[in-house]
């Protein structure tokens, strides 16, 4: 995933942090958390499709496709996936540190 992709996401967490506290921001892009979360997860599953056919061509001997092309996009897959794994147990956390909060 890109650094505007996360930037993307950072930027979605804080504007939904300021709708929870009441305060509003008008510059900022009024988007639904859901729907970020939604392409953000397609993005990283379209990455990895990308990685995987890519790999199979080349294995298949198809010209053009180079190994160091391949590896590249490989990599780009893994770390798109490990960064999604790492929101995901960010939002776990703070989820549940929500929930054992005392009203």
């Amino acid at each position: 995933m890109s650094i505007q992709a996360i930037d993307g996401v950072l930027q979605q967490l804080q504007l939904t942090s300021l709708q929870a506290s009441g305060k509003s921001n008008e510059s900022a892009n009024q988007m639904d958390f859901g729907a970020t979360m939604k392409a953000a997860l397609d993005k990283i599953s379209s990455t990895q499709t990308a990685a995987r056919a890519q790999a199979q061509d080349f294995e298949m001997g198809k010209p053009g496709i180079q190994l160091n092309d391949v590896m590249v996009d490989l990599q780009k897959s893994s770390i798109s996936m490990q960064m999604g794994i790492q929101v995901r147990n960010k939002l776990v956390n703070a989820y549940t540190e929500m929930m054992s909060m005392q009203i």
